[in-house]
């Protein structure tokens, strides 16, 4: 792993950190090792940035500047702040209600490609940049929140991340490569570690978005096998990653985004059938993963959602449930009730 790169200007060191007659000394030596190295300018870690120089945008500089949502992949709230990975916008956006116009929320970061989730624990926050194979960590500050850590290499495509309380970790899978990345941060500091590194054997190779912890177990659903397997969930020990139990599904709903529990169903969304064909997009329940490996579920997409595109992730947020979705930019992200396994109250949030 490796910290956040900020350059700090020769300005800021003459007049803050070093009297002139050292600064010279400095810029000296620097030009000596890079004219010896090729390189042309010391970069520092984010170990060596004082807090006053991390990356802080003005209220008005970190204003949302786009009208609607692309590619919307999640939505959450963490301590009371709402946030959104806006992925084709390449930026993970956040407000503190959810009634505010799109212009109105804040960017978290736009230092990002294709994010895909954020996770915090209300002190910390993280979220993936999911092309350049990175974590990014956060921090909030004066009512602003500042990039304070950079983690390098996680993985291939980091495209899902949680916060466990239970376990105090944070969790970030590796999509294509089957591997889970543990982030711990001690109770008494904000310094986030990469504490544990998970491999996964059954899902190297296979494209997997996302996973539901649930207890002490963890659920992977596959979504198309790369590798012409039959697609599957995967139950696992939470401790261990082993495998415990696995299920085949039927190739119509091959291409599966997530599953989660929900009331006495599990539910799924799936982005394509086996061929990578978006019409057979839709959103089902079951209520086991035998009845879903059998093919006895319920299909109430078409029903509830009407007019959708292709849905992605399932979020809680308090009593309420949120679908982020793609395809049709009027049905972004929608918002819905489940009382008694009903589905109800549901509306188009953006």
């Amino acid at each position: 792993m490796s910290f956040l790169k900020e350059k700090i200007s020769i300005e800021y060191l003459s007049a803050v950190l070093l009297p002139a007659f050292v600064l010279t000394l400095l810029v000296f030596l620097l030009t000596a090792c890079g004219a010896k190295s090729g390189a042309s300018s010391y970069t520092p870690s984010s170990a060596d940035i004082p807090s006053s120089l991390v990356d802080n945008p003005t209220a008005d500089e970190d204003m949302n500047a786009q009208t609607s949502l692309s590619v919307p992949t999640y939505i959450t709230q963490i301590d009371g702040t709402y946030f959104i990975a806006d992925c084709y916008h390449n930026e993970v956006i956040w407000s503190d209600t959810l009634n505010a116009d799109l212009s109105q929320w804040h960017v978290l970061t736009g230092d990002v490609s294709h994010p895909h989730t954020i996770a915090g624990d209300g002190t910390v926050y993280l979220t993936e940049d999911t092309e350049n194979n990175r974590v990014l960590i956060f921090e909030k500050k004066d009512e602003e929140f500042v990039h304070t850590q950079t983690f390098e290499n996680i993985g291939n495509r980091p495209h899902f991340s949680t916060y466990d309380k239970k376990t105090d970790t944070f969790y970030v899978w590796s999509s294509m490569s089957g591997e889970m990345y543990l982030f711990r941060h001690p109770k008494d500091s904000t310094r986030m570690y990469l504490t544990k590194t998970v491999q996964i054997p059954e899902l190297n190779g296979k494209y997997i978005r996302s996973f539901t912890i649930v207890g002490d177990e963890i659920y992977f659903p596959s979504g198309i096998c790369m590798d012409g397997s039959d697609p599957f969930v995967l139950r696992c020990d939470l401790a261990t990653f082993s495998k415990k139990k696995e299920w085949t599904v039927p190739a119509e709903i091959a291409g599966m985004a997530q599953i989660v529990p929900i009331g006495s169903y599990y539910y799924v969304t799936a982005s394509t059938d086996s061929a990578g064909n978006q019409d057979a997009a839709t959103i089902l329940r079951a209520k086991s993963l035998d009845d879903l490996s059998n093919g006895q579920y319920e299909d109430i997409y078409s029903q509830y959602f009407k007019g959708g595109g292709t849905p992605y992730a399932l979020c809680q947020i308090g009593d309420d449930w949120y679908l982020t979705e793609h395809r049709l930019p009027d049905h972004a992200i929608w918002q819905f009730k489940v009382t008694g396994d009903k589905i109800k109250d549901v509306k188009t949030l953006f």
